[in-house]
């Protein structure tokens, strides 16, 4: 079964936050016999979302693909001014693209959701994130990661993820792929 994690961070470093979380999804959902893939807008060459293109772009056909085929989604962000990032946004309006598949859009794809802010806001950016799942016709499950980025890493192994989101990363990633399991 195929999983993509999709990094709606500009951060593309390995050590990075997004990097940290994405490697941390990745190498869980690896060792669970998942085929994971880590979609890293940064990398993605994605332009701004423009529907009067004669041709879709490479990097769109591409992103496409690798969304249409993976069955579960991780997607992650930080929050930026009550929000996720503009360029995240942006990617997924190129779905746009798919509105005449016979199963457009993420249509029946199972969503987790993780969003990182340095204070108590994470929320919205999963809100947002829901809610933009919902209106492309996937389930987004009904556990989500809000995190506070002060807490994320472990305090005497600043390499590591703290225990607290270990777990529920862990639980995220246990809900995601038992629903689609379930699902079939």
């Amino acid at each position: 079964m195929k999983v993509v994690i999709f990094n709606g961070s500009l951060e593309s470093r390995p050590e990075s936050t997004s990097g940290r979380i994405s490697k941390y999804f990745a190498e869980k959902l690896w060792k669970a016999g998942f085929q994971a893939e880590i979609f890293n807008l940064a990398d993605s060459g994605i332009p701004l979302f423009d529907l009067s293109l004669t041709r879709k772009p490479l990097a769109v056909e591409r992103m496409v693909q690798v969304f249409l085929e993976a069955e579960i989604h991780i997607w992650m962000a930080p929050l930026y001014h009550g929000s996720i990032p503009g360029v995240m946004k942006n990617c997924i309006d190129w779905l746009e693209v798919t509105a005449n598949h016979y199963q457009p859009y993420l249509t029946d794809k199972t969503v987790g959701l993780v969003c990182w802010a340095d204070g108590l806001q994470a929320m919205q950016g999963i809100n947002t994130m829901d809610a933009i799942a919902k209106s492309l016709r996937a389930w987004p499950i009904p556990f989500s990661v809000p995190i506070i980025r002060s807490t994320l890493f472990d305090q005497e192994d600043p390499t590591k993820i703290s225990a607290l989101y270990s777990d529920k990363f862990d639980k995220l990633i246990s809900i995601a792929t038992t629903k689609k399991i379930d699902k079939i």
